[in-house]
């Protein structure tokens, strides 16, 4: 994160979305003073909250695609939730905490794979021993026939069979272990235990709704009830990595991934609420309705800063950074409550896409789509090409799209290439031509006449 400037995170973001630049400068600032804050003493560095950002677009502009590639850019634990989903009937902000604990869970996920990665070589040479000992055990001691020479034993000479027996077997393993790491062997089968995550109990438990409490029933008989495991044949190709993957679980310090994870989410975790817009707005009679304000009550706390219980601990929410996002068509950003608007103090206009916005969401981007489409159908040998025409002429399709019906923004992009590519799509693995160009002529004969029928349909009665 020291690395990274304002002006360079917003240049990272330009690599992936086009315009926008208020907001892109308001997340950039919102980041680099994460990383200030950190700097200042133990006294201060409390006091400084994060400055929440309430983004107001219309869908398709790019507010979530702003907040996910920020928290990639730091490599910083992200949820993203629907504020919707806490008015559903019968739900009505029940458990907004959940939000906290997705992030929770998304941050020990993060630090384990972390953790997972700087032993895999580790684990890698156990699993290549244990399935070279698997192909060539060695041999159990056979029991003596003479109770006598069983109890005081025939040492000499049993020593001199099992040192001859052990020495055989080991120079085998050798030469094992060598087509193991050449490869030879991967296409053998290898019977493995593997862990039997099929467990009835805990499915009889979950089944009685218990996962509403955040009770994971695995984990709370996880040290009485006995990990259950199964025999798999598989190919030794896989064994090496199920294998592998086992022996890293047991190398890393679970306590620690998870005091980490808490830590991690606590300090830089990112929560971004999409559709706030949703459930602004006063109360009017009964219905679905009736709970917008009261869910609003509900995720307040959170915003504001409090502890959360969850199943690792109590994580505290004072230091994450909310990022909310709403259209805001029907209703106003005054129609939120005031403790809600006071707890997201910068407001960023996203502006509508233009046609020339959408000629560069086309071209310009790392994952452009026309670039998704080429590499799509490289996989069938066929060579995809755009002309500069057929690219401004989608481009004018598209924005005439979203005039003309539902403003979706640069997801409209994607319904028109998929129109336009249908008939190359579908037919690609039997064309006897494999350069194929998409000129003007092309677009026009494929998309103009749907938009034109549109335009005329709305003058008939």
């Amino acid at each position: 994160m020291e690395q990274l400037t304002p002006k360079q995170i917003v240049a990272e973001l330009d690599k992936y979305i086009i315009g926008q630049k208020d907001a892109k400068k308001a997340v950039a600032i919102a980041l680099r003073n994460r990383y200030r804050r950190n700097l200042l003493s133990n006294e201060f560095k409390e006091e400084v909250k994060p400055k929440n950002i309430l983004m107001i677009g219309a869908t398709g502009v790019g507010k979530t695609e702003i907040a996910r590639r920020l928290s990639k850019l730091v490599e910083a634990p992200f949820v993203k939730v629907e504020a919707t989903k806490f008015t559903e009937v019968g739900y009505v902000g029940r458990d907004v905490d959940s939000m906290v604990r997705d992030l929770i869970e998304e941050s020990i996920r993060m630090v384990k794979v972390e953790k997972i990665d700087k032993v895999y070589e580790k684990s890698k040479l156990i699993a290549e021993d244990k399935i070279i000992e698997m192909l060539i055990p060695f041999p159990s001691k056979k029991k003596s026939a003479n109770p006598l020479e069983a109890f005081f034993g025939n040492v000499e000479e049993e020593d001199t069979s099992l040192t001859m027996e052990k020495e055989t077997i080991l120079s085998r393993r050798k030469e094992l272990k060598e087509k193991l790491l050449t490869g030879d062997l991967d296409e053998g089968l290898i019977e493995i235990n593997v862990e039997d995550n099929h467990n009835s109990t805990v499915e009889f438990f979950n089944g009685l709704g218990m996962e509403e409490y955040n009770i994971n029933m695995g984990d709370l008989f996880g040290d009485f009830l006995p990990k259950k495991t199964k025999k798999k044949r598989v190919t030794i190709k896989e064994a090496r990595k199920i294998i592998s993957n086992q022996e890293a679980q047991k190398l890393i310090d679970m306590d620690e991934v998870i005091d980490v994870g808490i830590r991690k989410s606590e300090e830089s975790g990112i929560i971004f609420i999409d559709e706030i817009d949703k459930i602004a707005g006063k109360n009017y009679g009964n219905g679905p309705d009736v709970s917008r304000e009261g869910v609003q009550r509900d995720i307040l706390p959170i915003i504001e800063g409090t502890t959360i219980m969850t199943k690792y601990g109590p994580v505290k929410t004072d230091h994450i950074l909310f990022i909310a996002a709403g259209a805001f068509h029907v209703s106003k950003v005054e129609d939120l409550i005031p403790e809600i608007q006071g707890r997201f103090p910068i407001r960023v206009e996203l502006e509508n896409l233009t046609e020339d916005n959408f000629v560069e969401i086309l071209t310009k981007p790392k994952n452009a789509i026309i670039k998704q489409y080429q590499l799509l159908l490289q996989t069938e040998g066929i060579n995809l090409e755009f002309t500069e025409e057929a690219i401004k002429r989608i481009a004018k399709v598209a924005y005439i799209s979203n005039e003309q019906s539902e403003n979706i923004g640069a997801r409209r992009l994607q319904t028109v290439l998929e129109k336009l590519l249908e008939d190359i799509s579908y037919e690609a693995p039997d064309l006897d031509t494999k350069d194929i160009i998409i000129d003007e002529a092309y677009v026009n004969n494929k998309l103009m006449k749907h938009i034109q029928q549109k335009d005329i349909s709305k003058y008939i009665l």
